[in-house]
C-alpha cells in the first residue's frame, strides 16, 4: 500500500494539472516527480485508474474555480480521499457496477460493440458499456438488460412464445419487430424501427402504451412518457457511426463519452455551438480533432481519461 504522502503528492498534481493543463513548466515539473521514484508512477497510475472509472474532477471543479486556493485544496483532498479508499482496499468505491450486471452473461466494454444471434434465429447487438442475460424456456424468450443498449431484431418463433426484454425500469413486449432499448440514469428509451412494441413500467405494469414501426418514448418504473417521431439514423450505432443533425456540442460530447472512459466535456460558453455531420465511434480522437478544426475550440488532453474542449 502507498503511502498517504505520496498519495497526497499525486492527488495535487492532478489538481494542478488540470487547473493548467496548458504549462509546459508544471508538466515537466510533473514528469521529473514521476521519474524521481517507483511508487510516484505506481500513485499516478492509481489516479488515472480512477480518472477512467470515476472523472475524479467533476465539471464544475474543472478548470476556472481551481484558481482559487481553497478551491484547490479541496480538490486535492477529493482525490486523496478516493485514492485512500482504493488504495486500502475500497472495494465499495470501484464496484459501481451492480453484482447482477457484473455477472451478466453478455457484456460489451466501453467503445466495444458485441452481435449476437439467439437460439431462435433473433440477432441481438449490444452497444458499448452494456451487460444483458438471455434465458429461453418452452413458454417465454427474455433477455434481461441490465445496463446499457442493445438493438433486436426478432425472428418468428413456431412456438409463439412470447418475447421480453426487461430493464431495470420495466418491459417491453416484441410484436414481430425491429427495436432498440437503452437503459441509463433511471430511464429507458425505447425506438421501434419495424412493427410493434408494448411497454410496460415495472411498478405500474397496468399502464401499457404501445408504440410503432417510426416512434421512440421513454419510461421508468412508474411513468410512461408521450410517444414522438423516430430520430433518423438512430441506429447507426450499429454501423459504428454517430449521425449529428443540428446538435448542441455538449450533446455530442456526451454521446461521445459513452465509448471512451474517462471524462469528456466543454466550457459552458461553448454549450451554444452547433454541430452536424456522420462521425466514427471508433476514433473519437479524430472526431475531435476534427471540431477543432472546424469550430472556434481547442482541444485540451490532461491525460488519456481527462479531455476538455475550450474557446480557442
Amino acid at each position: 500500500m502507498l503511502d498517504r504522502e505520496v498519495l497526497q503528492a499525486a492527488a495535487t498534481w492532478y489538481v494542478n494539472l488540470s487547473a493548467a493543463p496548458g504549462c509546459e513548466q508544471e508538466r515537466k515539473a510533473w514528469r521529473n516527480w514521476l521519474a524521481e521514484d517507483v511508487r510516484h508512477a505506481e500513485a499516478w497510475t492509481q489516479v488515472e485508474h480512477l480518472q477512467q472509472r470515476l472523472s475524479l474532477l467533476s465539471p464544475d471543479l474543472a478548470l476556472p474555480t481551481l484558481a482559487d486556493v481553497r478551491a484547490r485544496r479541496r480538490a486535492v483532498n477529493k482525490v486523496l480521499g478516493l485514492l485512500l479508499m482504493a488504495s486500502a482496499g475500497g472495494a465499495s468505491l470501484l464496484a459501481v457496477e451492480p453484482l447482477s450486471s457484473r455477472l451478466a452473461e453478455y457484456r460489451t466494454a466501453k467503445g466495444e460493440r458485441r452481435e449476437l444471434q439467439l437460439a431462435d434465429g433473433s440477432q441481438l447487438i449490444l452497444n458499448t458499456d452494456s451487460a444483458a442475460d438471455v434465458h429461453y424456456d418452452s413458454e417465454l424468450r427474455e433477455i434481461r438488460l441490465h445496463r446499457g443498449e442493445l438493438l433486436l431484431q426478432t425472428a418468428k418463433d413456431p412456438a409463439n412464445r412470447p418475447l421480453l426484454v426487461h430493464t431495470p425500469q420495466g418491459s417491453v413486449r416484441a410484436l414481430g419487430t425491429r427495436f432498440s432499448v437503452y437503459s441509463h440514469d433511471g430511464r429507458s428509451e425505447v425506438r421501434v424501427f419495424e412493427h410493434a412494441v408494448e411497454i410496460r413500467p415495472g411498478s405500474a405494469p397496468e399502464r401499457v402504451q404501445r408504440i410503432e414501426a417510426g416512434q421512440q418514448a421513454a419510461f421508468d418504473s412508474q411513468h410512461l412518457q408521450d410517444i414522438t417521431p423516430l430520430a433518423d439514423a438512430s441506429d447507426a450505432w450499429t454501423r459504428g457511426m454517430l449521425m449529428a443533425v443540428d446538435w448542441p456540442l455538449p450533446r455530442l460530447l456526451h454521446e461521445l463519452g459513452r465509448y471512451r472512459p474517462g471524462y469528456l466535456g466543454c466550457a459552458n460558453e461553448l454549450a451554444g455551438l452547433k454541430v452536424t455531420g456522420a462521425f466514427r465511434l471508433d476514433d473519437s480522437d479524430a472526431v475531435l480533432g476534427y471540431l477543432a478544426s472546424s469550430l472556434p475550440i481547442r482541444v485540451r488532453y490532461l491525460t488519456r481519461y481527462w479531455v476538455r474542449l475550450d474557446a480557442a
